[in-house]
C-alpha cells in the first residue's frame, strides 16, 4: 500500500507523448499530464519494484477513486485493498475522494474522513449483490470538476472504467486503471455452450486491450494476471502488490482462537486444518483441494465465504471432513 501511495504521488510531473497508441495521440491536443516512465517504457513511480517509496518523496496529490461495486458495503476481494489504499494515501498527506454506486440503506458518508459520492447504478440480473454504473447522470464528472484531481484511479473490469477514461480526457487528468478479475477466465468458466464460450473468450481478449490501453498506467493484482494481460496485448502493466494488515492478522490472536479452531474443525482441533477464505466461484478452483485431502486424510478443510459455486462445492466435498461457515466478518 505504500507502493500505490508512492505511485499516485509521482503521477503528475512528466508529460509523455505515446505515439504507438491512438489513445495517447490526444496528448498533442489536450496537453494532459501523464506518468514518468522507466527503462522498459512502462510508467512508474521513482521507487523500484523491491523498495517501499517514501510517503514524503513527493508533494501531496489529489486522488479521485472511482470503484464499482462499492468496497464499503459489498464484501469482495478488493474491498480491503482499496480501504488500505485510502488509509495510506491519507497517511502520506494526499487528499482523496471516492465515487461509487451504492443504494443500500447502511452506506457510509465517508471512510476515515474521505468523502464518498454516490452515483446511480444498476444490479446484474443473475448476481443481485453487485451494483455497477455507467454514470448516465454524469455525477462523477461533476464531482471531479469540483474536486480537481491530479490523478483518477478506476477499478476494472466493469462499466465505470469507460466513462472514467472519457472523463480523464475531458479533465486533462492522467488515469490509473487497476484490473482485479480476468474476464477471459470468467467467460471460460461461466459460459455453458462450447461454441459461444469460445466466441466470448475471443471477444473478451479483443476488447480488453482496446479499453485498458487507454489508461496511462494499468495495475494487475498479481504477476500471473500481469502476464495474462501482456499476452492479449495490454501495455504499461505493472503489478500492484498485495499487503497484509498486521493489526488484523497478528500472532496475538493465537492466544484466544481456541474456540474458533473448535468451530472450524467441527470439534477436532488436534487435526491439521486447511482453510480457504474468499468468494466461492468456479474460477477459484477450490474443488482441487480435494486432491490434497485425499493425500493427507488426517487433515480437515474449512471453507469461509459465500458465492454462486457454494452448492456445487458442498456436493463435491460430500463425505469429506469439510466445514462451510458461510460469510464471516469481524475478529476471531
Amino acid at each position: 500500500f505504500f507502493e500505490i501511495a508512492g505511485m499516485a504521488r509521482a503521477l503528475v510531473p512528466t508529460l509523455l507523448l505515446y505515439t504507438t497508441s491512438t489513445a495517447f495521440h490526444l496528448h498533442a491536443h489536450c496537453n494532459r499530464p501523464s506518468l514518468p516512465v522507466n527503462a522498459r517504457g512502462c510508467p512508474c513511480s521513482s521507487a523500484t519494484a523491491d523498495t517501499i517509496p517514501d510517503l514524503n518523496e513527493h508533494a501531496g496529490r489529489k486522488v479521485a477513486l472511482l470503484v464499482e461495486p462499492t468496497p464499503f458495503t459489498h464484501v469482495s476481494g478488493y474491498s480491503n485493498r482499496f480501504k488500505e489504499m485510502l488509509r495510506f494515501l491519507q497517511k502520506g498527506g494526499d487528499e482523496s475522494i471516492v465515487i461509487t454506486p451504492d443504494d443500500s440503506a447502511d452506506r457510509p458518508n465517508d471512510f476515515l474522513g474521505v468523502p464518498i459520492t454516490y452515483v446511480p447504478g444498476f444490479r446484474l440480473i443473475l448476481y443481485r449483490q453487485v451494483q455497477l454504473t455507467i454514470d448516465f447522470g454524469f455525477g462523477a464528472l461533476r464531482r471531479m470538476r469540483e474536486f480537481k484531481p491530479d490523478v483518477i484511479h478506476v477499478a476494472a473490469p466493469g462499466f465505470f472504467v469507460v466513462p472514467a477514461l472519457i472523463y480523464s480526457r475531458i479533465l486533462h487528468v492522467p488515469i490509473v486503471v487497476s484490473y482485479h478479475t480476468h474476464l477471459s477466465v470468467y467467460a471460460a468458466r461461466y459460459v455453458p455452450w462450447p461454441g459461444l464460450k469460445q466466441l466470448a473468450v475471443a471477444f473478451t481478449n479483443w476488447i480488453l486491450p482496446q479499453v485498458l490501453n487507454r489508461a496511462d498506467l494499468l495495475l494487475a493484482t498479481s504477476p500471473q494476471l500481469q502476464e495474462q494481460l501482456h499476452e492479449i496485448g495490454c501495455k504499461r502493466v505493472q503489478v500492484w502488490r498485495k499487503g497484509i494488515d498486521t493489526d488484523v492478522f497478528s500472532p496475538s490472536f493465537n492466544v484466544s482462537n481456541q474456540a474458533t479452531r473448535e468451530m472450524l474443525t467441527a470439534g477436532e482441533p488436534h487435526r491439521p486444518l486447511l482453510m480457504y477464505v474468499g468468494r466461492l466461484g468456479a474460477e477459484k478452483n477450490i474443488q482441487m483441494i480435494r486432491e490434497v485431502l485425499d493425500a493427507i486424510p488426517e487433515a480437515r478443510l474449512a471453507v469461509v465465504g459465500g458465492g454462486p459455486f457454494e452448492g456445487e462445492l458442498k456436493a463435491h466435498f460430500e463425505g469429506y471432513d469439510v466445514v462451510f461457515t458461510g460469510l464471516m466478518q469481524g475478529e476471531a
